[in-house]
This record gives structure tokens, sequence and C-alpha cells, in this order.
């Protein structure tokens, strides 16, 4: 990706690890906490649910393309924060939970088409991220994994939420249920991902492909998507407030501590 235009608005997220910055119509989101793969923290989590908003009222803008810093797209949760704030405090907890069901609806409300460059591995947040946006691209060395289950939590806010509308739903199961790596071609094959790119013109390709999205009529791109984004919202209307009620209560429960500790321990 060539250097954009217009650094002067990378504070717009109000946090310091999640980066927007201009090129010309086009606004660059890029998840920013590289020494630990880009892990969401809970300033992260919440600019992110913010920042989507603030985005849809910028009069300049007609794409977006959002990215990871260094060689991760994002690596999940910051799990040791997790533990002191989402596992031992209700109100941090709940907080978090309202969150994550913004993020989702802000995703799939968002009037611009979205870009994902999935840089690298993409994994929990991560993946349900990428999956959110309207065109993704993968990097010949990244990976999608939903490790909910594995962590001993409901996948509320993540794959069981839209997945099963973009692939066989006993595709989604396993993928859901195991925790398993989906690589990026067969990420392509599932339907989770548009196609693969070499890792050193990912950033580029997705950039270009922004600006092709941002150099047509307006209108009749944000209505285009959100006639098709329709269909994701009727799928999703009921599942969401379940899905993200039950991962909820699974903070409290000893697996999910469990699968804490043992992470921990690595």
């Amino acid at each position: 990706m060539s250097a954009p235009a217009d650094l002067g608005d990378a504070t717009i997220s109000g946090c310091d690890e999640i980066l927007v910055a201009s090129d010309g119509p086009v606004r660059i989101v890029t998840l920013h906490n590289p020494a630990n793969a880009n892990a969401v923290n809970n300033a992260m989590h919440g600019a992110f649910a913010r920042i989507w908003d603030t985005l849809a009222e910028d009069p300049d803008a007609r794409a977006v393309v959002l990215t990871g810093a260094g060689r991760h797209f994002s690596a999940g949760g910051d799990l040791v924060q997790w533990l002191e704030t989402h596992v031992e405090n209700p109100v941090t907890r709940r907080a978090g939970m309202r969150d994550a069901r913004r993020i989702v609806r802000s995703m799939i409300d968002f009037p611009l088409p979205i870009v994902a460059a999935v840089n690298g591995p993409a994994v929990g947040f991560g993946c349900s991220i990428a999956v959110l946006c309207d065109i993704v691209l993968m990097s010949d060395r990244s990976f999608l994994a939903d490790t909910h289950v594995a962590s001993g939590l409901v996948a509320g806010d993540g794959g069981s939420v839209l997945w099963p509308l973009l692939m066989s739903l006993l595709k989604a199961k396993e993928y859901l249920l195991l925790g398993e790596r989906i690589p990026a071609e067969t990420a392509v094959a599932l339907g989770l991902a548009n196609r693969v790119v070499p890792d050193d013109t990912i950033k580029a390709e997705a950039l270009a492909l922004a600006h092709r999205l941002a150099a047509l009529p307006a209108r009749a791109v944000q209505d285009t998507k959100r006639t098709l984004n329709l269909h994701a919202e009727r799928a999703i209307s009921g599942v969401l407030d379940y899905g993200i009620s039950a991962e909820t209560e699974c903070f409290t429960t000893p697996e999910h501590r469990a699968a804490i500790d043992a992470f921990l321990k690595r």
C-alpha cells in the first residue's frame, strides 16, 4: 500500500491502537497493536465499536480498507486484560458485550463498502470482523479461525451469526465447534473470502479495489450494499441477541477460566 495522502486524522478513533488514515476518498483503518499481534484490548474494542459511526459521518469518504499492522490481522482478545476484566468484573464484561453487539450491527449497517486486507492470521475477534466486511482479500500466508468454543465460549458475536449465510451449515458447525484454522484458499472455497493475493501486495490490492469502489456512483453503491445486507440483518435477527447473552454467561464458567489459564502458561 502506498503511503496515505493524509495522516492528519490518524487519531480520529480516539485510540492509539486503531489508526485511521486517508487516501483521497478511501479511509484506511488499521488495527495497530503489532507487538501483541494486534490483539484487541478493552480500549481498542470500544474504539472499534464507535469508529463506524464516525466514518459514516465523513462527507468525503466513499470506501474503507480494514487491515492490521505488521504481520497479523488480529490474533483475537488480549487474554491477560480479558482475565482481569471480562472474567472477573461484571461491569466491564457487560460493557464489552454491548460493544460486541454494536460492532456486528454497525458493520452491517455501515453505508460505505469495506474491503478487508487480511494480511495475516485473523483469529477470534479478527476472524469475526474480517468476515463482516463487504469484500475480503486474504494474504497467501493468512488464515481464519473462530476459537470461541475452544476457549469455553459461545461464538455469540462470531461465526455463528453470519457464517451459515455464507457457507454450508454443516461446514460452519465443523469449523466453529472444532475451532480449526481455515487456510486462505479454503476460506475462498467456503465463501468466507473473495480471493487470495500475494502477501507482499495485499494492502496495495485492497487499496486499489477500494478506490475502484469509491469511483462508482455513491448512491448506487451504498443502496445496493444496503439492499444486500438486508439479507444479513434478517438472518441475524434474534440470533445475535441470543448468542451475545449465551456468550456472556460463559465468561464465569470454569471451562473458560481453565482455557485462559492454559493459554497463559504456554
